[in-house]
């Protein structure tokens, strides 16, 4: 595991803990010698996980569309900026580049990358780890609404197994190097009536 995506806020959140969070989780990155992967921005958890990566020495990689530049601020003090014409090609070269993914707190911007990447793996678009670090209960709430998806059956167990979760990044980051990904079944109820 080289390189890894992580999806989190362009904002700093309410409470210093994610902050905190955005930091560990760029300083663990560099000591493991694991590149950095991300929206290419400056500001929020992205800008400061980013800018402690290389603090530390590590590497980061950003991958920012050309209108976000401004709004993200696109962070010119990491290893290499790789500017894209659409959030779409953003996605995917992040996807291609990228061993592993990581979801830290954020907004809509992060579920969107994290329920994409959660899809493609369930179709078999891909086979790689997908984590969620899970702060102060962050994504409980989340979690217990994919549980709702399994009780509900619009959810395989299979496919929900593919969250790994935690609350500690090393932590997290044993359980991606040792995921095994499901085999892919049939869908439920693919009747009509």
């Amino acid at each position: 595991m080289k390189k890894i995506t992580v999806y989190c806020g362009a904002n700093i959140g309410a409470d210093d803990i994610y902050k905190n969070l955005a930091q560990q989780v760029g300083k663990t990155l560099a000591q493991q010698k694991i590149t950095l992967v991300y929206g290419g921005g400056r500001v929020g958890l992205m800008g400061i996980m980013a800018n402690t990566a290389m603090e530390n020495g590590g590497e980061v990689i950003g991958v920012i569309p050309h209108f976000l530049c401004t709004k993200e601020i696109e962070n010119n003090d990491i290893t290499k900026v790789i500017k894209v014409d659409t959030m779409h090609q953003r996605k995917t070269l992040l996807n291609e580049l990228s061993d592993a993914f990581i979801a830290l707190p954020g907004g809509f911007g992060t579920m969107e990358e994290l329920f994409e990447m959660l899809t493609w793996a369930q179709l078999g678009l891909h086979s790689k780890p997908i984590g969620i670090l899970n702060c102060k209960g962050f994504y409980d709430d989340l979690l217990a609404m994919i549980q709702k998806m399994v009780d509900k059956q619009f959810l395989q167990k299979e496919n929900q197994a593919m969250i790994l979760c935690s609350d500690n990044i090393e932590d997290l980051l044993e359980k991606l190097r040792h995921y095994k990904a499901p085999k892919i079944k049939k869908w439920l109820g693919s009747e009509t009536t």
